[in-house]
């Protein structure tokens, strides 16, 4: 029996916590593992008690042809690396590994060249988890260092996106 490797078993349950994301754009599913143990999840969906783009029937950043990656002020959605970091305490985070699976809502494929937007960067680098593990495919996904987006700050250089 082939056994799915460890890295690929967390991607799939981030893309199976995505499916509970209530953006009419994309599904990202976000899970917190520590010491080969699940700490947090989460997915996009408005704030507890607000309505979502989905119950709503529109979202604001397609109205309005908004690019990936820019004026998430407008957005009604908390993302789910924020909502994985809000349900899990620092303590467990510190040394942590965030996975991340994304797809479009309107084909199922997943996200091209996917990323942590920048404010979801600053929260990763604050909460103390150490590598982020983000899906491009079924069987491949990217690892990236958190100390790296210390280091590159595309903040400063003034990089916009992802």
């Amino acid at each position: 029996m082939d056994r799915r490797d460890k890295t690929n078993y967390y991607l799939d349950i981030a893309d199976a916590v995505s499916e509970r994301s209530t953006c009419l754009r994309r599904r990202y599913g976000a899970v917190i593992v520590n010491r080969d143990q699940i700490i947090s999840t989460g997915y996009v969906g408005a704030p507890r008690g607000r309505k979502n783009c989905s119950d709503l029937g529109y979202c604001i950043r397609n109205q309005l042809n908004i690019p990936r990656g820019e004026r998430y002020e407008l957005c009604r959605s908390v993302h789910a690396e924020m909502n994985a970091i809000i349900n899990a305490s620092r303590d467990q985070m510190i040394g942590a590994t965030l996975y991340l699976c994304g797809r479009e809502v309107t084909t199922g494929e997943y996200i091209k060249n996917s990323s942590c937007c920048s404010l979801c960067k600053r929260l990763i680098i604050n909460s103390g988890i150490e590598r982020v593990v983000i899906r491009d495919d079924e069987n491949n996904y990217r690892s990236v260092l958190v100390i790296d987006w210390i280091m590159n700050d595309e903040s400063v250089s003034g990089e916009r996106g992802y």
